[in-house]
């Protein structure tokens, strides 16, 4: 799922912490029962004693989570542009541009988000999507002669000399901390060395980068935006810096990447995104964290068919989600029953909804999608703004199912018609009987085959 989940920290009795995060996890342990001996006394001590770890466990989360290192490729390529260092050199040097589909979740999702996945075992059905006949998701970068990083995101540009500009990337609301987190996932820098940033570029490259990320999608979508972009920075960071690479590849690195910001995060959005069509992505319930993704069979003709049956919404809310996935892995942990049948749920919704894709069936796959929702509703209670539902109530009659997008709460949602290209149709509906929509808008959509397109252009 999309999350933006800031590491939970105490500033009280850190040592436990610091432990954990070292991967000294007997001595963390017992360090953490001295300190529980501490909290006993009283409701407030409790309290921060939960607290305490709530954070251990979000620490050991992403110490698992970052297994998935071991899956990301490391072969060398070609540097597009070349190893020329001089001011003609870079002068000549290309752009790298990768952009993206956005993504719509069938079935699944949650049991892609750490502890599940590698607990209980995920899978997720998905497709990737152009919004009003366009990628919306991208970024560029190209090697330029100055030894520095330079970021730019919209109006916001960031020049960057020195390592300990990168440090703060794993503070996720600070300027530039995906991308700052980018080069060192990537690799092209490294903060734990003795080398300055200056000389690392200039050893490597003789000369720094300049990158540019965009979306035109608003922020808490509900369409995987935050980690697809990531996957779409790593993917121009590898091709500019001669790094040659798979979709596993990125899929893993955007998990790894996540972890490296304290950010959390599943792996759906990426798969979502960043391979095209519609795919069914699974990790076991184990570790090492691994995510195979296969892309499913169609009939001839049916992405055509199911693009002109498929409505996008978006509802004029985003998604606040800013403690979603905290509260739902404190659910996990109580493995109160019937939590734990959801679970099982999502994951026989999605391999149900496998069939009735690859039979191309709309009316089976739209069933999917609406149990997909209820599934969702029961993970995040709350998630289903009443003027959402109100929408859903007033399509009903006209649509094979339906879902909010994501977690819920906000962003788009997408319905499956009864008839082909009925968008127009279902608006009319939604504005005459439901009231307070005038933020809502309809959003021309079609499926996408292709996902992640990183080209090379000459033009500055």
């Amino acid at each position: 799922m999309d999350f933006e989940v800031g590491l939970v920290e105490t500033r009280h009795s850190d040592l436990p912490l610091i432990y954990l995060r070292e991967k000294k996890l007997s001595a963390g342990v017992a360090a953490m029962a001295v300190e529980r001996a501490k909290w006993m006394n009283s409701p407030e001590q409790l309290i921060r004693a939960s607290r305490h770890y709530e954070s251990a466990a979000q620490i050991l989360i992403r110490h698992a989570t970052m297994s998935a290192l071991q899956f990301i490729g490391s072969e060398k390529g070609e540097i597009p542009g070349g190893t020329g260092t001089t001011s003609e050199d870079f002068a000549k040097m290309p752009w790298i541009l990768a952009e993206t589909a956005a993504r719509l979740d069938i079935a699944g999702g949650w049991t892609d988000a750490p502890p599940i996945s590698y607990e209980h075992g995920g899978v997720v059905t998905n497709f990737s999507i152009l919004i009003d006949g366009k990628r919306p998701i991208g970024a560029k970068v190209r090697r330029v002669e100055t030894p520095h990083l330079v970021l730019v995101m919209g109006a916001t540009k960031l020049e960057l000399t020195k390592l300990d500009s990168l440090r703060d990337y794993t503070q996720p609301q600070s300027p530039g901390a995906l991308l700052k987190a980018a080069f060192c996932c990537a690799e092209i820098v490294s903060i734990d060395v003795d080398t300055t940033l200056k000389e690392q570029l200039v050893s490597q490259y003789g000369g720094g980068f300049e990158l540019h990320t965009w979306s035109n999608l608003p922020t808490g979508s509900g369409l995987g935006t935050s980690s697809i972009l990531a996957g779409a920075v790593m993917a121009a960071l590898w091709k500019c810096s001669g790094r040659k690479f798979t979709d596993d590849d990125l899929v893993h690195a955007v998990l790894h990447l996540e972890q490296m910001m304290t950010t959390g995060g599943g792996w759906q959005d990426q798969v979502g995104g960043l391979v095209g069509g519609f795919k069914v992505a699974e990790s076991p319930a184990c570790l090492p964290l691994k995510v195979s993704t296969k892309k499913l069979t169609l009939p001839e003709g049916f992405t055509d068919i199911f693009s002109s049956h498929l409505v996008l919404i978006y509802t004029g809310k985003t998604r606040l989600a800013r403690n979603l996935l905290q509260n739902v892995v404190r659910n996990w942990y109580a493995r109160d029953p019937a939590m734990v049948a959801n679970a099982d749920a999502l994951v026989s919704n999605a391999h149900d909804s496998v069939a009735a894709i690859e039979a191309g069936d709309l009316e089976h796959i739209g069933k999917c999608m609406s149990m997909y929702w209820e599934h969702k509703k029961y993970m995040a209670p709350g998630c289903e703004p009443t003027f959402v539902k109100q929408m859903l109530d007033a399509m009903k009659p006209h649509i094979f199912g339906g879902s909010m997008a994501g977690a819920g709460g906000g962003g788009f949602m997408y319905v499956l018609a009864k008839k082909p290209n009925a968008g127009a149709e279902l608006e009319a509906i939604v504005r005459a009987q439901v009231p307070n929509v005038a933020d809502v808008k309809f959003h021309e959509v079609q499926m996408d085959s292709i996902g992640l397109h990183l080209h090379v252009d000459l033009r500055d």
